[in-house]
C-alpha cells in the first residue's frame, strides 16, 4: 500500500456509480464541476447489474415461454415449447445488462468523469482514500455525493450460501428450478415468483404480512393473486419463516403461521424480506456525518447531511428504495451544490410491481388524502371497458383516479393491468402539473390504446362516463 500519497483535487466526489451514482456524477460534471466517481464493485450498481434491468428481462423471457406455451385463444398452437435457460441467460446478461452498463461508462467518460475503481473511505470531511488491494490514493474534495446503496437483509436461520440464496442469487440460477420457495412477498419476490412461475417453475412464497405486495391496496393485490392461482403459485401469508435445512439436493423450509409449525421442501429458497443501505465501513464517522435509524443517513431537502459539504441519495436516505427516486435525488444534489435553488417534492413519486398484472402507484390513496384531511373522492374505470385490452386479451385490472372534491384536482392514482408501468408516467405528470379531471378528459388520447382508460376514467369523475 502507497503511505503518505500526495492529494489529488476534486471539485466533487460521487462514491458508487448506480442510478444514483452515476446520474449525480454526470449532472454535476455537466454544470461544470471538475468530478470523480468511485466505484468498488460494477458500473451500474446493483439496478443495472444484478436488479432492475436484469430482473425485468427474466421477467420478458418468461412472457415469452409462458405465451409459447399456451396462445390458442388467438388461434395459434405450437406442438412444444422449449426453453434453453442458458441461453436465457446469456441474453440477459450481454444483450441487456453488459450493454447497459458499458453505456453508461461511456456517458461517464463522455462527460470527463473521472471512474475510479476501489473502495471509498473518508479520512474527513474534505478528503478521503480509494483503496485498491495493493494501493491507495488520497483525494481531497470540496463536496462529497455518497450513493452507495443498499444490499439483500439476510435473516437468522436462513445464511446466504448454497440452496439459501438472495435476489441477486436468485437472477444468476443455471436452470430453471423444478421447485422455487420465496420467503418475502414484497415487489422482489413477487416479480421473481412470478417470472419462475412463467419459466415453468412451481413457486411457494412465504411473507410475514397479511397479504403479499403489503405496500398496495387490497384490490390491487387481487389481481396480481387471481393471476399467480392460476399458474400454481402457492402463497403463505401472516408466516413466520423460522429455519432453512439443506438436504444437500434440496432445502426444506420451516415456518409458522399462528404457531403452528409447518415446512415446505424446494430446490432452492430465495429470501426477499427487504434490503439494508451501505453506510456502514466506509469512515462516515470520520466526516462527521450524522447515521439515523436503520442505517439511513438523515438529510435536508436537497440531499445536505449534518456536515454541509456532504450529500447522500438514494436507498441510503429516508424513503422508498427506487432507481428513480434515486436518479431524482442526485440531480437535486449536483444542482444543489452547484448553487442552484432546487429542492425534492416527492408529491408526484411513482412505484411500480412488475408483476402479472403490473401495478403502479403515485401520489395519495384515497385512505391517505382522507388521513392528511383532504376532502377527496374515488373512481375506478376497468381494463375490461378498453378496446386494446380486450385486443390484448388482457382485460384484469383496473385505473382509479383520487380527486379533491371541490375542484377534480388529480392528487394519487393508481394501476392494476397490463401495461401499468408505462401509464403511470401521464399520471405522474398530472399531479406535478396540478392538473384536474378535466384537463386529462380534454386531452386526446388516440384509440385504440391503453391510454384511453386514464381518459375513461377522468370522465368517470367528472360525472359524464362515455364507456361506462
Amino acid at each position: 500500500m502507497v503511505v503518505g500519497d500526495f492529494a489529488i483535487e476534486l471539485d466533487t466526489v460521487v462514491i458508487g456509480a448506480g442510478p444514483g451514482g452515476y446520474v449525480a456524477a454526470i449532472r454535476a460534471a455537466q454544470m461544470g464541476q471538475k468530478v470523480a466517481i468511485v466505484e468498488k464493485e460494477y458500473i451500474g450498481g446493483v439496478c443495472l447489474n444484478v436488479g432492475c434491468i436484469p430482473s425485468k428481462a427474466l421477467i420478458a423471457a418468461g412472457h415469452h415461454y409462458h405465451d409459447a406455451k399456451d396462445s390458442e385463444v388467438f388461434g395459434v398452437s405450437t406442438k412444444e415449447a422449449t426453453l434453453d435457460f442458458t441461453k436465457t441467460q446469456e441474453w440477459k446478461e450481454n444483450q441487456v445488462v453488459n450493454k447497459l452498463t458499458s453505456g453508461v461508462k461511456m456517458l461517464l467518460k463522455k462527460n470527463k468523469v473521472e471512474i475510479l475503481e476501489g473502495e471509498a473511505f473518508f479520512v474527513d470531511d474534505h478528503s478521503l482514500r480509494v483503496m485498491h488491494p495493493d494501493s491507495a490514493q488520497t483525494y481531497s474534495f470540496n463536496h462529497a455525493i455518497v450513493a452507495t446503496g443498499s444490499r439483500p437483509i439476510e435473516i437468522p436461520g436462513f445464511k446466504f450460501g448454497g440452496r439459501v440464496i438472495d435476489s441477486t442469487g436468485g437472477l444468476a440460477l443455471k436452470e430453471v428450478p423444478k421447485k422455487l420457495a420465496i420467503i418475502g412477498g414484497g415487489v422482489i419476490g413477487a416479480e421473481l415468483g412470478g417470472a419462475y412461475a412463467n419459466l415453468g417453475a412451481e413457486v411457494t412464497i412465504i411473507e410475514g404480512t397479511p397479504q403479499i405486495l403489503p405496500t398496495y391496496e387490497k384490490d390491487m393485490v387481487k389481481v396480481v393473486e387471481s393471476d399467480f392461482k392460476k399458474k400454481g403459485i402457492k402463497i403463505i401469508t401472516s408466516a413466520m419463516a423460522k429455519e432453512a435445512v439443506d438436504n444437500g439436493d434440496s432445502v426444506t423450509i420451516k415456518y409458522a403461521v399462528d404457531g403452528k409449525e409447518d415446512s415446505v421442501t424446494a430446490d432452492y429458497v430465495m429470501v426477499t424480506v427487504g434490503r439494508r443501505p451501505n453506510t456502514n465501513d466506509m469512515g462516515l464517522e470520520q466526516a462527521g456525518v450524522e447515521i439515523g435509524e436503520r442505517g439511513l443517513i438523515p438529510v435536508d431537502n436537497q440531499g445536505r447531511t449534518n456536515i454541509k459539504n456532504i450529500f447522500a441519495i438514494g436507498d441510503i436516505v429516508a424513503g422508498a428504495a427506487l432507481a428513480h427516486k434515486a436518479s431524482y435525488e442526485a440531480k437535486i444534489a449536483a444542482e444543489a451544490i452547484s448553487g442552484k435553488k432546487v429542492a425534492v417534492d416527492y408529491k408526484a413519486m411513482p412505484a411500480v410491481a412488475f408483476t402479472d398484472p403490473e401495478l403502479a402507484n403515485v401520489g395519495m390513496t384515497i385512505k391517505e388524502a382522507k388521513d392528511a384531511g383532504l376532502n377527496a373522492k374515488a373512481y375506478k374505470f376497468p381494463f375490461a371497458g378498453n378496446g386494446r385490452a380486450l385486443s390484448l386479451n388482457k382485460t384484469e385490472g383496473f385505473i382509479r383516479l383520487v380527486t379533491t372534491v371541490d375542484d377534480d384536482v388529480l392528487i394519487g392514482a393508481q394501476i392494476a393491468g397490463v401495461g401499468a408501468s408505462d401509464m403511470v408516467s401521464e399520471l405522474a405528470l398530472a399531479i406535478e402539473s396540478g392538473m384536474n379531471a378535466e384537463d386529462i378528459a380534454l386531452t386526446i388520447h388516440p384509440h385504440p390504446s391503453l391510454g384511453e382508460i386514464v381518459m375513461d376514467a377522468s370522465e368517470l369523475a367528472l360525472g359524464m362516463p362515455i364507456h361506462a
